[in-house]
């Protein structure tokens, strides 16, 4: 029995030594990753940027009482629309038209006064020549006759005052729009030391949409226009599309029309302002809109979809995959995002190419695997990367 442990003595010590040289061989390296990318093409797009608006009235106006006087009766319904000219308020017209009466009633005495003036003075003109009067006495004569036509004059305004007076007693809509609440109840004293305000008229097809842009922003669209990167609609070319709740557009298209010629100190932006029809009246002046403005097209654009754009705290940057199979992180400069696609400025040159999916598999540095067919600029992953499988692994990077 000895002897024969002996013998198996260096069969054990071998198969010890052959089992700790296989437990410390190291693993074989996994292959690298297979991602999906996109080969990037620059192409043109528009120049697009999401404001804040707010809406106003094409034409408001204050409709006043211009006359003193005692409200009688409003004449129309709170809230409908009305045409130019029509009657509004009534305001008690008693006053008035005897004051026209007590115009007219002086205008004839003085007209009166001006015959007797002007007889005597041609008498005068007559007998003057023949020395029976003399020279100061035919001065006076005429004088008098120049008075008494300027006071024919004076009494002639003094009725057309008196008829414009009466004639705003009865208060008209100055413009044609949709008529609001009225502010002075019947039999209120109107008008008596200032024009009081009755209502508020406003034409509201089309609106106005005001909002404003940073001057920074502006002033860097102009240079890269000055570069030939960036194409800038001219005056009257810049069209909006206003975003309904809900994320609905208006189906009505705008265009700008205005834009300030100076910076406002207090926000350093610029005003501008668009029109837009409104012919169902469902926007309302005062309210706050989302707008999408269209300001001309941008050269040189690269569109990748926005789940392959990341950020951290240096910025916003992508996975770029090199020709050697590196992946690399490359920041870009981001313009807007649209349909989808984040658009890229700076950063990303033609041929590149960008992971869009597999993106929890790489890292700075690291090899991976393109198991795509190059695309031509489209902003969808081109097909070969794992089926069902772009999507969750885009959303779980951005996560």
């Amino acid at each position: 029995m000895r002897l024969n442990a002996l013998r198996l003595a260096p069969i054990l010590v071998a198969s010890i030594i052959a089992g700790c040289s296989s437990e410390s061989a190291p693993p074989p390296a996994p292959p690298p990753p297979e991602v999906g990318v996109l080969d990037m093409q620059p192409r043109t797009e528009v120049l697009e940027r999401e404001l804040v608006g707010r809406l106003s009235a094409f034409r408001s106006a204050d409709v006043r009482a211009r006359v003193a006087g005692v409200l009688l009766e409003r004449t129309y319904e709170e809230g409908s629309d009305v045409k130019e000219g029509d009657i509004l308020f009534r305001i008690d017209p008693a006053p008035l038209r005897a004051a026209l009466g007590a115009a007219e009633a002086a205008l004839a005495q003085a007209q009166a006064s001006y015959t007797n003036a002007h007889i005597a003075a041609e008498r005068g003109r007559e007998l003057a020549p023949k020395n029976y009067i003399s020279r100061a006495d035919l001065d006076n004569l005429e004088a008098a006759e120049r008075s008494a036509a300027a006071a024919v004059q004076q009494a002639r305004a003094t009725v057309t005052t008196a008829r414009i007076n009466l004639d705003y007693a009865t208060v008209r809509a100055p413009i044609a729009g949709r008529a609001g609440k009225q502010q002075v109840t019947e039999g209120a004293l109107v008008g008596q030391g200032a024009a009081t305000l009755l209502t508020t008229v406003e034409q509201i097809d089309p609106v106005f949409v005001n909002f404003s842009m940073g001057m920074s922003e502006l002033a860097e669209l102009r240079r890269a226009q000055a570069q030939g990167s960036v194409d800038l609609a001219g005056a009257g070319r810049a069209s909006i599309r206003i975003v309904l709740p809900g994320g609905v557009e208006y189906p009505h298209e705008g265009m700008v029309d205005f834009s300030d010629t100076s910076v406002d100190p207090a926000t350093g932006a610029v005003s501008l302002r668009a029109q837009i029809a409104n012919p169902d009246l469902n926007l309302l002046p005062g309210a706050f809109v989302t707008l999408k403005v269209r300001l001309g097209e941008r050269h040189g654009v690269f569109a990748v979809p926005q789940a392959a754009l990341l950020r951290d705290a240096v910025g916003p940057y992508v996975w770029v995959l090199g020709p050697d199979g590196t992946v690399s992180r490359r920041g870009v400069t981001l313009d807007s995002q649209r349909d989808g696609n984040a658009l890229i400025t700076d950063g990303l040159k033609p041929g590149d190419r960008v992971i869009v999916s597999g993106l929890q598999k790489v890292a700075d540095g690291a090899k991976a695997v393109a198991s795509v067919q190059p695309a031509t600029g489209s902003a969808a992953p081109a097909a070969g990367a794992d089926d069902g499988e772009d999507a969750v692994d885009a959303a779980a990077d951005n996560d």
